[in-house]
């Protein structure tokens, strides 16, 4: 027997797609994903999810980055190699301006990047089902998980719901 059965109704336009999800949502039925070709806006909102904390990751690597970088920069001119450039004093801000900004940017933008790619289970390793090929082309779909013999009233509700066709998926 299969380790885990979804049931996945397809539509066609995404307002579709959102009165399906809150038909299905009205009869307390549990979405386990939805899967669109695009983002469609006010998804989350139906979806009741929780906000990203990728801003955050973002921002937090993005200080650590400027202040090693303003760091760094402020000990080897004062310290380790103090060198006299042109008359200017050994802790000169303005020049390391460039040097913190790019840092900041490069740790900010590295902790995004493997946090989307955490969060989300992608990357290397990672084991992703693909229901249908036509998802990343033109069609929305809803996955609903089944548990024990309700799959016919999964593929019903679908129906009823708007679907436009609806599969059972065994993994």
């Amino acid at each position: 027997m299969a380790e885990k059965a979804f049931v996945s109704g397809y539509y066609l336009d995404d307002k579709d797609l959102v009165d399906g999800i809150k038909a299905l949502q009205e009869k307390n039925i549990e979405i386990a994903d939805v899967r669109t070709p695009f983002p469609v806006h006010g998804l989350d909102k139906v979806l009741k999810m929780r906000r990203s904390r990728l801003p955050r990751a973002g921002f937090i690597a993005g200080v650590m980055g400027a202040t090693i970088g303003f760091g760094f920069q402020a000990w080897v001119f004062t310290e380790a190699w103090p060198l006299n450039f042109g008359g200017k004093p050994f802790l000169s801000v303005p020049s390391f301006i460039p040097v913190t900004f790019e840092l900041t940017v490069l740790m900010a933008a590295f902790a995004l990047v493997f946090g989307f790619l955490i969060s989300s289970k992608l990357g290397p390793g990672a084991d992703n089902v693909i229901f249908d090929e036509e998802v990343t082309n033109d069609r929305f779909q809803i996955l609903l998980e089944v548990s024990g013999d309700n799959s016919e009233q999964l593929q019903s509700e679908l129906q009823a719901a708007g679907a436009e066709g609806v599969k059972h998926h065994d993994l």
